[in-house]
């Protein structure tokens, strides 16, 4: 299993958004109401069954990566709030940046490795 970057991450929810509003342009409904009538198998996809396939794909792509987002950004609130303890909370543009804070801090306190 590859692990995802956050990077990877925007940069896959950026090209699925991209398709889905191609999509909803297209056939002039949301992607989650789309999605519905999709999955319930309600859609007479005949003519359209290459686009609608693609259209599934670019949504279920956005709804894995979102969950990805969350994780990281949970995670990463967790972890900055553990090391702001009992300070204010420092968040910082960008993910090196914090991951040298978070060595820092490790070296400030011994909890370096």
């Amino acid at each position: 299993m590859a692990v995802l970057t956050l990077s990877a991450i925007l940069d896959d929810l950026q090209v699925a958004e991209a398709g889905l509003h191609k999509f909803e342009r297209r056939f002039w409904v949301s992607s989650a109401h789309f999605y519905e009538m999709y999955s319930q198998g309600r859609l007479d996809d005949g003519a359209h069954s290459e686009a609608f396939a693609e259209w599934a794909g670019h949504y279920k792509l956005k709804l894995k990566r979102e969950a990805a987002l969350e994780q990281l950004s949970r995670l990463l609130s967790f972890a900055i709030t553990l090391l702001a303890l009992p300070t204010t909370l420092l968040l910082l543009p960008g993910a090196p940046i914090f991951l040298q804070k978070v060595s820092d801090y490790g070296q400030q306190t011994g909890l370096a490795g």
